[in-house]
């Protein structure tokens, strides 16, 4: 069975919902604390849960910015990579018209996280792949990742895809003591 990009969806829901339960999420900063936040959200309403995954207009309430100011929430879109079942999430974010992300936002364009029972089969090198089209139907020239300095393993994603370093960075408040890798890839 090929992997798929899947956008999110009430029927599978519960698979997302799962792995959420087992420990893990596509939070790599704020982990356990972000997966029960997102399940007391399924929970509450599963299908404005839902809705809430794909924001292509930008549109809804503001973010926290990471200096503490209100910022407008950034346009984006989530899948679910999937292959059988429930292997990862990949979102995808853009400037507000499609121009470049603003400087207050230093994550990139692309983020991924495969749970630790599915890592190893190549989902977040396939997911990435296949979102890469979507971004050009973005709009996007080029998306730029970033990824810890310590994690060779989503640094071979990032190569696989045709991935190249731009710069080392601080790791910043979310970050502490830990050095950022930034990444683009030329669509």
């Amino acid at each position: 069975m090929p992997v798929t990009l899947e956008p999110p969806s009430l029927g599978l829901l519960p698979h997302y919902a799962d792995a959420l339960r087992r420990g893990w999420s596509a939070d790599n900063v704020r982990g356990k604390v972000a997966a029960d936040e997102e399940l007391q959200r399924i929970a509450a309403d599963p299908q404005a849960f839902v809705d809430s995954l794909d924001n292509p207009n930008g549109g809804g309430p503001p973010v926290m910015r990471l200096d503490g100011s209100l910022g407008t929430r950034l346009p984006s879109i989530r899948r679910w990579i999937w292959d059988g079942g429930f292997c990862g999430a990949i979102g995808l974010r853009w400037g507000p018209g499609g121009g470049p992300l603003p400087d207050w936002f230093p994550y990139g364009h692309i983020g991924y996280a495969v749970p630790a029972w599915r890592r190893g089969a190549g989902y977040a090198t396939q997911g990435l792949a296949l979102l890469k089209p979507e971004a050009r139907l973005r709009g996007l020239d080029h998306v730029e990742l970033t990824t810890d300095a310590d994690n060779p393993a989503s640094q071979r994603v990032v190569i696989k895809n045709g991935g190249y370093l731009v710069a080392r960075e601080p790791g910043g408040t979310l970050h502490v003591d830990a050095e950022i890798l930034r990444w683009r890839i030329d669509l």
